[in-house]
């Protein structure tokens, strides 16, 4: 098994994409916790990497408090004695124009897509560094690279999350520490539906972007875990401060 006597938190793991990424990072011998608001939900992916046979964590946590972050990080250390692996995958949205939306949903789109990630980062680093090694795998989104209409503030939230990667990349790659970002495309998960649910207006502009995709669907939570898992891997240990698509060709850059 890949990561074999490897530790992960996984930011955002209690359901969606990094659900897949904490049953996979478990299916190849990571030990994980979850870190999550929603605490049954944390706790119902734990049970599921334990039927596995692997060491899980349920850990409740407000990922956009920074000291509720730094307690979480501590709990997992404790319990693992070391974080050999960060993956960030909490994630929120609501579609609308700019000039529709208020200040009060852009602070939630930046804080929940892009604070949480300095949050974890800032509280994950100086276990890594100490020991000399690490993974950090954040998920960012094509529409971070791209643009996305009706996406406006979670697009810059996204890109913010793909530049951070690459400066922490740099910074950090002296204690063979690797940071890269995965990029989705529409992905099956529960906050895509609810996305589609908000409107007739949203759901057809959802359904253009399949549409534009050159495979024409949506990816499954299981696909995004895939790219992950490498970048968490020993084969992907010279790489660092890069950005995987995985998107079904829906942007090439």
């Amino acid at each position: 098994m890949k990561l074999e006597g490897k530790s992960a938190l996984v930011a955002g793991g209690g359901r969606g994409i990094g659900r897949s990424v904490a049953l996979a990072l478990a299916r190849e011998g990571a030990k994980v916790a979850i870190a999550d608001i929603l605490k049954e939900n944390a706790e119902a992916v734990r049970d599921e990497i334990r039927q596995m046979g692997r060491e899980a964590l349920a850990v409740s946590v407000d990922l956009t408090k920074r000291a509720e972050v730094e307690g979480g990080v501590q709990e997992a250390v404790g319990r693992f004695g070391n974080l050999d692996i960060l993956v960030n995958s909490a994630g929120w949205d609501r579609l609308e124009p700019f000039i529709e939306s208020n200040e009060e949903s852009w602070e939630k789109i930046i804080a929940i897509n892009f604070k949480s990630v300095l949050n974890t980062t800032k509280a994950v680093l100086p276990h890594m560094i100490s020991r000399g090694a690490g993974k950090i795998v954040n998920i960012s989104s094509d529409a971070g690279r791209a643009g996305s209409m009706w996406e406006a503030v979670y697009a810059g939230a996204k890109g913010a999350i793909i530049a951070f990667s690459k400066t922490i990349a740099r910074e950090v790659a002296r204690y063979k520490i690797n940071v890269n970002v995965v990029c989705p495309g529409l992905t099956e998960t529960p906050l895509l539906q609810g996305l589609r649910a908000q409107s007739p207006d949203t759901e057809k502009i959802l359904d253009a972007i399949v549409k534009a995709t050159p495979v024409r669907r949506v990816a499954t939570p299981e696909e995004i875990a895939e790219a992950v898992l490498f970048f968490a891997s020993p084969e992907a240990d010279f790489i660092t401060g890069q950005t995987l698509s995985v998107s079904g060709g829906l942007t090439m850059v």
